[in-house]
């Protein structure tokens, strides 16, 4: 058994950079003294540490790192140790300049950044191959090593010669002959046939960009030369450590905080042996409520975690604030147990930071830390982490619990990518991921728990799936809904469903058959809205707002649920259901705000018996998550409101946080958690 599966505790630390401090032997001292006041138990060490391993090429440094890798051992914590690609040093992009990457308009990048170089790049890969293999070679059997950290948040594209000849390669291998490949691309439309492989060329600003296939294919082809970077990365730590895991850390994107756009994590997924993920929310912002945000991050949480349908990492994390937001605003007390206790409710083994101690200077020196500049263990921000991890030791036994859910929403890359593309509908008001956000909002606020999967997941498991704005859907997938709703599922979509194939060319003759069959209505058209614009679905006798997107109905062999209020629509179809056998599938023609989601789920979920036993009567901002292992149900409830809230339990619980009796009649002050078992 490797050290990961040997280790009880739930990992409490983060990122430690001692390169930085080299020159300051009592800063590092000090490091060891305060990470056991913090009740520290792991450190990630190496992400960016090239230039100190190997500071001339050929010339290894590893004392620094032999003394921390058994300093950490001593004081009885773990090493995430990691592979430093994600930033070159200088010597290797001054004699090797093929290294660095070259950008959409085909300009060279000079040195500097991060992930400033070019995975097809046989020189990087045989430099980056050299580093990794001695890592393994000296750390790979010291008791302190717990897992492998390659990399660090992958991203960006190189469109150098050997990134083109690379991406003809692959389309080589999917298409095999450039007929194919024009007819998947339409080829025809401007005169976009290709004659000759050389011809093809990556997307470019300064030349092509508008044939959908091409960019389509750009994308998929980035996340596969990513992986394949990452798998020669770890070929040589796979045979010289074949029993320690390997992990990379995975990214959310913009304030939304919606799934990372340039790769797809389900492809990445299959390659890691944890999912771990780096979680930054704006809290406290002045946009949405505290439980807005708390939704989005229990949904990226929920994907993350069905990506494997095991337990995950944090691997980063901020204990106060960050640097890089537009208003870096720290966080207010309590609010970092209660935002650390919601990942760990959500299926994650960990709380994990960057950083451990702010950097003295460059970009990242008023990034949160555990340790501020001040290098005391006084202040609020430490004295919080150290709850922290004071608390999570009395809940180790939640470690590998999973969640259980009958509801799955699907989320999928590829129509990302390709309804963001489409030169259509309204480019502002898509927001296809923020729509999967807004549909798992209801189980949310309710505390049913859900799974993000993608289509191609194993849907048999679940009584409800929800799958809002498939713009792109295969005929595979469509099949692989009707057959859920044959075999007795409920199923929910919505406008902008199939309307493209894999290779983003829509469907001859309209909306497919299949869906007509498996939703009893066909799609005319779709009226797309200026934000002045207004409608209303009107259900039961009530009227409820429609904005940006509106289908136009024909109703086959389905049940009306709602209609159209106004417009030259007036009175037809808005929302339809279509039972077969003892399934159901349901179309929701319009986009609505919130309110019209709670009553139509309502009637979705009736009968299901979705809810957690424990909650009598709940609270939509106080959010109540179970995962359940060999040692028990464990149940976080958690107030994410600036206000006292009571909700009703079934019965008195033991709060493993405090060791208290709670009564049924729980009131929980802003920003609390309690914690029970059984």
């Amino acid at each position: 058994m490797n050290n990961y599966m040997k280790e009880s505790r739930l990992l409490h630390g983060g990122d430690y950079n001692p390169d930085q401090w080299l020159d300051y032997p009592e800063i590092l001292a000090k490091d060891l003294e305060m990470m056991g006041q913090a009740h520290v138990n792991t450190v990630s060490v190496g992400i960016f540490a090239w230039s100190a391993l190997e500071p001339r090429e050929g010339e290894f440094h590893f004392e620094w790192l032999d003394k921390i890798m058994d300093d950490v051992h001593g004081m009885g914590g773990n090493v995430i140790l990691a592979t430093p690609s994600g930033a070159r040093p200088a010597w290797l992009s001054q004699k090797y300049p093929e290294v660095l990457r070259t950008n959409a308009k085909r300009e060279k990048m000079l040195h500097g950044g991060r992930h400033n170089h070019c995975f097809s790049s046989p020189i990087y890969r045989e430099k980056v191959a050299i580093i990794n293999r001695k890592l393994a070679e000296r750390y790979g059997q010291h008791p302190a090593l717990l897992m492998w950290h390659i990399s660090n948040e992958y991203g960006g594209d190189c469109h150098c010669e050997y990134c083109q000849e690379n991406f003809r390669t692959w389309l080589k291998a999917k298409y095999g002959s450039l007929e194919a490949l024009n007819k998947a691309w339409w080829g025809p439309f401007w005169s976009h046939s290709f004659s000759d492989w050389s011809q093809v060329a990556s997307p470019s600003p300064l030349g092509e960009s508008a044939v959908h296939g091409l960019n389509l294919d750009w994308k998929r082809f980035v996340t596969d030369q990513t992986i394949d970077f990452y798998r020669h990365e770890i070929k040589d730590i796979r045979r010289l450590t074949p029993d320690v895991p390997v992990t990379t850390n995975f990214m959310a994107d913009t304030m939304d905080l919606v799934p990372f756009y340039s790769l797809d994590y389900e492809k990445f997924a299959k390659e890691v042996d944890v999912v771990s993920w780096d979680c930054y929310p704006a809290w406290h912002n002045d946009w949405e409520t505290t439980a807005d945000l708390a939704s989005k991050v229990g949904f990226i949480d929920d994907l993350y975690r069905s990506l494997k349908g095991k337990s995950f990492l944090i691997m980063e994390s901020t204990p106060s604030g960050v640097n890089w937001h537009p208003v870096n605003k720290t966080k207010r007390p309590g609010m970092h147990l209660l935002s650390a206790m919601q990942h760990i409710a959500h299926g994650s083994d960990s709380n994990l930071y960057f950083q451990w101690r702010k950097s003295r200077g460059s970009s990242e020196k008023f990034h949160g830390a555990v340790v501020d500049h001040d290098n005391s263990t006084d202040n609020r921000v430490f004295q919080e982490v150290a709850q922290v991890g004071k608390l999570m030791e009395k809940i180790a036994a939640v470690k590998g619990a999973n969640k259980q859910a009958k509801v799955a929403i699907l989320y999928d890359w590829d129509n990302n990518w390709a309804l963001d593309d489409a030169q259509g509908f309204a480019q502002a008001t898509k927001r296809y991921p923020q729509t999967c956000q807004a549909h798992y909002r209801y189980f949310w606020d309710r505390d049913i728990p859900v799974d993000v999967v993608t289509p191609n997941y194993d849907l048999s498991q679940y009584d409800l799936v929800v799958a809002p704005m498939l713009y792109l859907l295969t005929e595979t997938n469509m099949q692989h809904l009707a057959d859920f709703v044959k075999g007795g599922g409920r199923l929910v979509s919505t406008y902008l469903t199939g309307i493209v194939n894999e290779s983003d060319l829509t469907y001859i003759n309209g909306w497919p058959a299949t869906l007509q069959e498996l939703f009893g209505v066909k799609v005319k058209e779709t009226d797309v809205y200026y934000p002045r614009d207004h409608n209303q679905v009107v259900m039961a006798d009530t009227s409820y707002s429609v904005k940006d997107y509106a289908a136009l109905l024909e109703v086959l062999d389905s049940e009306i649920v709602a209609r159209y209020g106004e417009d030259f629509y007036a009175g037809e179809a808005a929302v339809t259901k279509k039972t077969t056998g003892n399934g159901t599938a349901y179309f929701v023609g319009a986009r609505t705000d919130n309110d019209f989601l709670v009553e139509f789920y309502q009637e979705v979920t009736a009968g299901l018996n979705l809810v957690p036993s424990l909650v009598v009567a709940g609270d939509p901002e106080v959010s109540v998550q179970m995962r359940t292992g060999s040692k028990g149900d464990f149940t976080f409830v958690m107030n994410f409101s600036e206000m006292t809230k009571t909700i009703t339990l079934a019965r008195e619980q033991v709060d493993l946080l405090t060791g208290k009796t709670v009564p049924t009649q729980l009131e929980l002050q802003p920003y609390q958690v309690c914690v029970f078992q059984g």
